[in-house]
């Protein structure tokens, strides 16, 4: 089974390899050495554009399939590249578009296949195994029903254990606000559970 690397223990604010102003992969963009870029924002940004993809696929052999994906998406895209922000950012902010469109097109198929499921086993199960499913469901209904950016920032924060300065990167955003949409959301899904139990 695979378990995911751990983060590094770095200072919140600490800038992580290649995401500070002299980042080798925005140098190598800005020579036209986009191949060379490509290959130093693999080195650099992929293992953590690979944990935000697993944070939001929840699979690691199409997390590491999206990741070559973002990678490859960047290196189409490194023409148009103007600096705003850094690289790690715009890479991560690829990468969420990607998951996301991924969890779509899956949300639409499990949808229907749980419903056959459903329907030919969840009868025959054990209590207790049935009503653990009862509350793994509750909590992704409630996860589903938060707005999109509280969403995955409740997901990469405790499923993928991203840190807010990471979560702020791959959002586009300050820390502050990584901070404030992770507690909106955790607020909301209580109050959401809460509602299912009463």
């Amino acid at each position: 089974m695979h378990t995911m690397q751990p983060l590094s223990t770095a200072p919140s604010g600490a800038n992580p390899p290649g995401a500070g102003v002299d980042d080798p992969v925005l140098r190598a963009i800005q020579a036209g050495a986009f191949r060379d870029a490509t290959a130093l924002a693999a080195r650099l940004h992929g293992p953590s554009i690979g944990r935000l993809c697993m944070a939001m696929l929840g699979s690691q052999a199409e997390a590491d399939e999206c990741t070559q994906e973002v990678l490859i998406a960047g290196h189409d895209a490194m023409t148009d590249f103007r600096g705003e922000g850094t690289v790690r950012a715009w890479l991560f902010g690829i990468a969420r578009r990607m998951c996301a469109k991924r969890l779509e097109m899956r949300g639409r198929r499990e949808r229907r296949l749980r419903l056959v499921h459903d329907a030919d086993h969840d009868a025959r199960l054990p209590d207790e195994v049935l009503a653990e499913r009862r509350r793994a469901q509750r909590v992704r209904d409630a996860l589903e029903e938060l707005k999109p950016s509280e969403r995955d920032a409740v997901t990469m924060r405790y499923q993928a254990g991203l840190d807010y300065a990471e979560i702020a990167s791959a959002c586009g955003i300050d820390e502050a606000a990584a901070r404030k949409r992770v507690s909106r959301g955790l607020a909301r899904m209580k109050e959401l559970l809460a509602e299912v139990e009463r």
